[in-house]
């Protein structure tokens, strides 16, 4: 890989300085082995270690779909499509999912990507409306494939497989190693690529992850630990973070309790519409949100950078869970924080060892300070042929802010989405009210 050109302009392209052991293993073992499994912990930089090689097995010339991508949720197919459209490699990309447009899917499939990106679903639906053809694609991506299994998708999944007559590779992706392939995958004797862990390196790898994570306990008196969780809240101040439940109502009422006490929080779960979700995710990157109420959903396969604290308000039932939670925060060499919440005389599970220390928290703090930021929203975005600077440029100029006013930008197919300082946006929208962006008006809203 080192010397090859199309590499390292990628690489140019995503800002960083060399690709990873698995990255570059992964790029040549894609590109000449027939079945490739690629196990590797989350945050390891799996989806480029399989988009790089499958950007080798495109045609410029060849029309029609080259590569099918299938994935558990909407989240991760947009994160997978995120990367490839920042790597710039000329290849047209469409990703469908549920609860997106579906005629505005069949409008960006009448001209075939070369890459498509989608939940199992989805892709079903299309092929039962004849909207794709399946005739061209010769590499199969399955992306966490155990999610998608463990989500309901078998059925979709082997329709879907069934129908890719022409394949010349199939690649199976990861997190965790203990997967069965089943039969209808079309995988046999695969080339393993296993970047997880030996129990013997578990050990060790914790001993350095101590470095940047530490572990405590945090004990209730009493069997509903939100209470508990108001204090630790209270204790640990305003930095992002992300609690854990079990189950959807938990969430819900976690959330709820949260607000009611004065600490502003949104929940994230399965339960949810995928634009609900969609939108609360964009808060809690852009710093809107500073406390995320979530589901294991959001426990892997999710662009959710610099989280400082992981709270299990529930635990899981297995290490493997636990251990994709904790994965949320203590990311690249920084450091973080995660609580094992027990009621008092509620035995730890025996997959957390050693056992923490118990956290003092500290009683009677002030509620942790909202967010400084707020998200607006405004009715256009890629479709109208916005860009990041046109939104910048109209806020700075109409909206009188300087830049440090102005936080993350994301602009979608027909909505944008702009972090701002939240004692400018009041002033902000009645300035921009009736004015024009790039020759047309555009509602302009609190999200």
């Amino acid at each position: 890989m080192k010397n090859n050109e199309i590499a390292i302009k990628i690489r140019t392209n995503l800002s960083i300085e060399a690709y990873n052991p698995m990255q570059e293993e992964a790029f040549d073992a894609i590109q000449n082995e027939e079945n490739i499994l690629l196990l590797a912990p989350t945050g390891s930089g799996k989806t480029l270690a399989f988009l790089l090689p499958v950007l080798m097995q495109l045609k410029p010339q060849q029309a029609g779909i080259q590569c099918l991508i299938l994935t558990p949720s909407r989240e991760l197919a947009l994160q997978i499509e995120a990367v490839w459209k920042k790597m710039a490699t000329g290849f047209k990309v469409n990703t469908c999912y549920g609860g997106h447009s579906m005629s505005l899917e069949m409008q960006n499939l009448s001209e075939p990507p070369a890459l498509l990106i989608g939940t199992p679903g989805r892709i079903f639906d299309h092929l039962t409306r004849r909207s794709i053809s399946l005739k061209n694609i010769k590499t199969l991506v399955l992306d966490e494939f155990d999610k998608s299994l463990s989500m309901g998708f078998q059925t979709e999944m082997a329709f879907i497989i069934e129908r890719l007559k022409h394949l010349t590779k199939r690649v199976l992706v990861s997190a965790t190693s203990s997967i069965t392939i089943p039969e209808f995958t079309g995988i046999k004797n695969a080339k393993v690529l296993d970047y997880t862990l030996s129990k013997a390196e578990e050990a060790d790898a914790e001993n350095i992850a101590n470095e940047f994570l530490t572990i405590k306990r945090v004990i209730s008196v009493t069997k509903d630990k939100v209470d508990r969780l108001v204090e630790l809240l209270c204790h640990i101040g305003s930095e992002p973070t992300i609690i854990f439940c079990n189950q959807r109502d938990t969430v819900e009422r976690t959330t709820e309790i949260l607000n009611e006490n004065g600490i502003e929080a949104a929940c994230f779960h399965g339960g949810m519409e995928q634009a609900d979700r969609e939108k609360v995710l964009l808060r809690f990157r852009n710093g809107s949100i500073v406390f995320l109420v979530a589901s294991d959903l959001a426990a892997r396969g999710l662009d959710i950078p610099e989280v400082k604290h992981v709270i299990h308000l529930q635990l899981c039932s297995k290490k493997e869970e636990f251990t994709h939670r904790n994965g949320r925060t203590a990311r690249q060499n920084a450091e973080g924080t995660a609580y094992i919440m027990l009621q008092e005389g509620e035995p730890l599970p025996k997959y957390v060892s050693p056992t923490p220390d118990i956290l003092e928290v500290a009683k009677n703090r002030p509620v942790p300070p909202p967010s400084e930021w707020v998200t607006l929203y405004i009715s256009g975005g890629k479709k109208d042929k916005i860009s990041k600077m046109d939104i910048a440029g109209f806020f700075l100029k109409k909206g009188s802010i300087k830049k440090e006013d102005l936080g993350l930008i994301t602009i979608l197919d027909f909505m944008s989405f702009v972090a701002v300082k939240k004692n400018k946006a009041k002033n902000l929208l009645t300035l921009s009210q009736n004015e024009k962006m790039k020759g047309a008006k555009y509602k302009i809203s609190y999200a």
